[in-house]
């Protein structure tokens, strides 16, 4: 990964409360590259969501099954219902082509994952009318909801 990927700071972002209503208001979550592993954050992050009323999407071409019993899909052109929320698990690299699809099925929302942040992908999902989270983690967020 290069430096400027690992280094990169969000432009601008959502505060947790704005971050918060955005997941208060949206329950339909494709979970870019959810995994079967129960010990990665991109398994227990959407399983933690799924067990507070969130529905859950997998995606990722390299899950040919179910997993949290959702069907997995190879990508979000793939999902046949409606998605609110696109959360990415992908290297900042990888989050342009994820953004772009996320504008093409009307999603509302791009919310990257904790350390992961790409300006220019944020830019290109503002641009496409979708709010924009980058680097925060969507269990923490609504655990403190919770509270």
């Amino acid at each position: 990964m290069p430096n400027e990927e690992r280094c990169e700071l969000p432009a601008s972002n959502l505060s947790d409360h704005e971050a918060l209503e955005l997941m208060k208001k949206y329950k339909n979550i494709a979970v870019v590259g959810l995994s079967s592993n129960p010990e990665k954050p991109s398994h227990y992050v959407p399983k933690y969501l799924q067990e507070h009323g969130y529905k859950i999407f997998p995606v990722n071409p390299t899950l040919k099954s179910e997993v949290l019993g959702e069907k997995a899909y190879a990508s979000l052109k793939e999902i046949p219902e409606k998605v609110d929320i696109v959360e990415i698990f992908r290297p900042p690299g990888e989050v342009l082509p994820i953004v772009k699809d996320a504008v093409g099925i009307g999603a509302k929302v791009v919310w990257m994952q904790s350390g992961i942040v790409n300006n220019e992908a944020a830019k290109a999902a503002r641009n496409g009318g979708l709010a924009v989270v980058m680097d925060k983690c969507m269990m923490m967020l609504h655990q403190k909801m919770s509270e």
